[in-house]
């Protein structure tokens, strides 16, 4: 029998974001855009997306890089408060093996003219699939990409 493990984990980043709050939440409510910045890039093929973004609304996310496996992304959103905060659960997996699940807070504040976001998730890794410092580093991926996308 396989020995089976989980591992947890919990961080926090912390970004600037020159627009007003409300252009970085339209960003995360508005499919179109969190397409582009979420699951677009160069030599990924994007097998499905929908978003359907309110409490207890469903996001999945089906890509691949190149001919490699099948990630799979379903989130639910917990709590949404417009222009402040977003909470979700997600789950991943690699075709089809569960990767890890994770609880996400989000919280937009002004600063000046612009915001201040602070994303904090804690995680759970099963069967050393996944690690804390390449999750870390893909949220923070994500999230230049939300700016490359708020300043295109």
């Amino acid at each position: 029998m396989t020995k089976r493990s989980t591992q947890h984990e919990t961080f926090t980043i912390e970004r600037f974001y020159p627009q007003t709050p409300e252009t970085v939440f339209a960003a995360f409510a508005d499919e179109a855009i969190k397409r582009r910045w979420f699951v677009e890039g160069e030599g990924w093929a994007i097998e499905e997306y929908t978003l359907d973004f309110r409490i207890g609304g469903f996001e999945r996310s089906r890509f691949r890089f190149k001919d490699g496996s099948v990630v799979t992304n379903d989130t639910v959103y917990q709590d949404i408060v417009e222009n402040e905060r977003i909470v979700l659960a997600y789950w991943m997996s690699v075709d089809g093996q569960p990767l890890s699940a994770s609880m996400t807070t989000i919280e937009l504040k002004p600063e000046g003219t612009g915001t201040r976001l602070t994303y904090i998730e804690y995680d759970v890794f099963f069967e050393g699939l996944d690690t804390p410092e390449s999750r870390e580093s893909g949220c923070r991926a994500l999230l230049e990409a939300l700016a490359a996308t708020l300043d295109a």
